[in-house]
């Protein structure tokens, strides 16, 4: 349910900007909601697990899960679909934890490998399936089905795990965390807030400035708080190892480039090129596969040249991918344009993330494996929220930037102009106005494209130089020595 979520909902946000006249701010908010509360609350959500019994948080996350996702194939304007996508995102925080604690708790060590193998699979295979099947009930039924898949799959958890799912609890686990999650909410929140609402307030508008102002002050005062805590969310120590401090700077860079890519190359395929959502699911395919079916070998490299090399060269494969991005137009072909830079791009994040998974693994006390691992977890997953948040704003700003001089070029009416600057934030989703004579709506229509393209070149590049900076970390925090 929530991997298929993760991906689904992206091939969905041309429908929904569609159907509800949203900027990309509403959309951003779509996709941030859910990202934000699943990031600051996932390691809470495994405290809750081993304090109250795993088999009820996870029933809980699932049915909170499901209510929320009836909530948003039912919502009637794009605020309803955000407030339910938060509610999801809260039942994500439980379920996702959980189910891989009730799988560490049920087998034995023997058994227990292949058990997390089996997990990590269906995880992969629901990754790779949801935008194409995410993407055919868009095209062929609506973006609603999206949400209401999750109902039939959610009864039929709750029905298995009652009948079949031993309840388990921590005998020595610690008190929740509250302030630290409170904190690490409410600052995570006010960023992503800040940076998203200055595209329509502006940098000075006292929403915009306070709210940057307060989720500073929270992620600062957190840190602190974690500090002194006898059982903390973040427990801070874990960053006196080198490795699992560069493993997570790694991650963070290297997954805000991947979490951007997945929110505007969907918006490009279907908007800018004209590829229908099933198309867009398949052609985003090769990908996830490539990853899926070359974890096992990109393990491997890990026992015969150490994590430092892949963590190396991984990240610089990203990059070139990243740049072949930046190369395409409009109309091209999907085999000579965008599938090279998928493969490239595919094959880089294969190389790259077994042994980044080996080096958290190994840089915690066995005790402390599965904090680390929710740690690693939770940083993929802010990543992603800022990167959406502030490369938002970067694609919004080079849109702008390309689209006016084009447009003032054409000579249009006042009142037309002022209405397409008036909208901008829809980037490609912006409507040509009516009553205007078909070569002068093709013009329009091309220079909104062509500045889609020109804003995403833009990103991609940076995207490049993510990349580039998680390399450059690789090289400088993780040891050489192939046993630490």
């Amino acid at each position: 349910m929530a991997f298929i979520d993760g991906t689904v909902v992206n091939v969905a946000l041309p429908a929904l900007q569609a159907s509800f006249h949203a900027t990309v701010v509403d959309l951003q908010w779509v996709v941030e909601s859910y990202g934000v509360l699943l990031a600051a609350l996932i390691l809470v959500g495994g405290s809750f697990g081993d304090r109250f019994g795993r088999r009820l948080t996870f029933i809980a996350g699932v049915l909170i899960f499901a209510l929320a996702s009836a909530g948003c194939g039912l919502a009637s304007s794009i605020h309803q679909l955000i407030i339910a996508r938060s509610i999801q995102g809260v039942g994500a925080a439980l379920l996702v934890p959980g189910s891989l604690a009730i799988i560490s708790t049920s087998f034995d060590e023997k058994s227990r490998g292949p058990a997390i193998g089996t997990w990590s699979g269906f995880t992969a295979i629901t990754t790779a399936i949801g935008p194409v099947l995410g993407g055919w009930l868009v095209e062929h039924a609506s973006w609603r089905w999206v949400f209401f898949l999750n109902l039939p799959i959610a009864a039929a958890v709750v029905a298995i795990s009652l009948w079949r799912i031993p309840e388990s609890r921590s005998a020595s686990a610690g008190r929740i965390d509250w302030p630290g999650a409170i904190l690490a909410t409410l600052g995570l929140w006010s960023l992503v807030v800040g940076f998203i609402e200055s595209l329509n307030r502006g940098w000075g508008s006292p929403l915009v400035f306070g709210s940057l102002i307060l989720g500073v002050g929270c992620l600062f005062v957190f840190v602190f708080v974690e500090a002194a805590s006898t059982s903390p969310t973040l427990p801070l120590t874990l960053f006196k190892s080198r490795s699992f401090s560069g493993a997570n700077l790694l991650t963070l860079f290297l997954y805000a480039a991947i979490g951007i890519f997945f929110f505007l190359f969907p918006l490009n395929l279907i908007q800018v090129q004209g590829y229908s959502t099933t198309a867009t699911g398949a052609a985003i395919l090769p990908l996830i596969l490539l990853i899926f079916f070359l974890s096992r070998w990109s393990g491997g490299l890990v026992a015969r040249y150490g994590s430092r090399a892949p963590l190396i060269v991984g990240p610089l494969i990203v990059a070139f991918g990243f740049a072949l991005f930046a190369v395409p137009s409009t109309g091209g072909d999907y085999w000579r344009e965008f599938f090279p830079a998928i493969i490239v791009l595919g094959f880089g994040m294969a190389v790259t993330v077994a042994p980044l998974t080996t080096v958290v693994m190994n840089s915690a006390s066995k005790d402390r494996v599965g904090t680390a691992s929710g740690i690693n977890n939770a940083v993929a997953r802010v990543a992603s929220v800022l990167a959406i948040a502030v490369l938002g704003i970067v694609m919004v700003k080079a849109f702008a930037s390309q689209l006016n001089p084009s447009l003032a070029r054409l000579t249009l009416p006042p009142g037309v102009l002022a209405d397409l600057q008036a909208n901008e934030t829809k980037l490609a989703g912006l409507q040509v106005p009516s009553g205007l004579s078909p070569s002068v709506k093709l013009a329009i229509g091309g220079s909104i494209r062509d500045a889609f393209v020109f804003g995403f070149r833009v990103v991609m590049l940076i995207c490049a130089g993510l990349s580039l900076g998680s390399a450059a970390v690789a090289w400088s925090l993780i040891p050489k020595d192939r046993d630490h």
